[in-house]
């Protein structure tokens, strides 16, 4: 269904993105990493599935890194026609004692990194007259929890920065939405898992059960596999009029 397309996801060697990139590459489209940790096994994984894939290691805290990612795909993809920003990093703490360092480091990753690539995307998608945005949120982009001041910030500003670049692109081939997960069993929860189980002095499935219980009615993580699956859909002639959503698959989290 994608064959011939080229799907730059950010913050993709693992989680969320990993499963995303995969979701797209079964679709046929060619793939570009970016994040830290193992790359080897995520390209791996994607090259697999008979596709072109490539990797780049831009710091998404850094505007020019971000630029020279977009100059590798075009040089070597030639462009993007799928972006999904999802890059994302976390600190709990209340307000009072939260980081500065911290609070810059995840606007800039979780919110400014998205205005970077799609401002630098966007002009090779029209040009070609069709392209996709994913932003993924976040249930914190809908509401928020105490001691994520700077994570619900950001997602909440990446809500409405999708909102506004779909205004701006809906008479065009280009849509522009964004996922929010609720709870996902990434690397990044689980070591909030961790330290509930720690603080609290139970073991692991009873951290999890707990953390779920808090917010996520349905008790179930929801997975990258259908996360990577509702991305696809919004890459479909079917998704054309979906524009300018903030699709929650979160377990029924915001639902009240």
């Amino acid at each position: 269904m994608l064959k011939g397309k080229t799907a730059l996801v950010t913050g993709s060697t693992s989680g969320i993105g990993l499963g995303i990139a995969l979701a797209l590459a079964r679709q046929g489209a060619n793939l570009i990493l970016n994040g830290f940790g193992d790359v080897d096994g995520p390209k791996a994984e994607v090259a697999a599935l008979g596709v072109k894939v490539g990797y780049h290691g831009a710091d998404m805290s850094k505007p020019a890194d971000i630029a020279a990612m977009v100059a590798y795909a075009d040089v070597e993809f030639g462009g993007i026609d799928i972006l999904v920003n999802n890059a994302g990093i976390q600190h709990v703490a209340p307000v009072q004692d939260f980081p500065v360092e911290k609070w810059d480091a995840i606007i800039a990753i979780n919110l400014t990194s998205a205005f970077h690539t799609t401002r630098l995307a966007l002009p090779g998608m029209l040009k070609k007259n069709w392209g996709r945005i994913i932003n993924v949120a976040s249930a914190h982009g809908l509401v928020a929890s105490a001691q994520k001041s700077a994570y619900v910030a950001a997602k909440h500003g990446l809500v409405g920065f999708t909102k506004s670049i779909a205004l701006e692109t809906a008479i065009t081939p280009v849509t522009v939405n964004a996922i929010c997960p609720g709870w996902v069993l990434t690397p990044l929860v689980q070591k909030q898992v961790d330290a509930l189980a720690e603080r609290e002095g139970v073991d692991n499935a009873e951290a999890k059960r707990r953390l779920l219980a808090e917010k996520q009615p349905s008790l179930q993580f929801t997975t990258p596999d259908e996360l990577g699956a509702l991305a696809v859909f919004l890459c479909t002639d079917a998704a054309i009029n979906v524009r300018g959503q903030a699709w929650a698959m979160d377990g029924g989290w915001t639902a009240v």
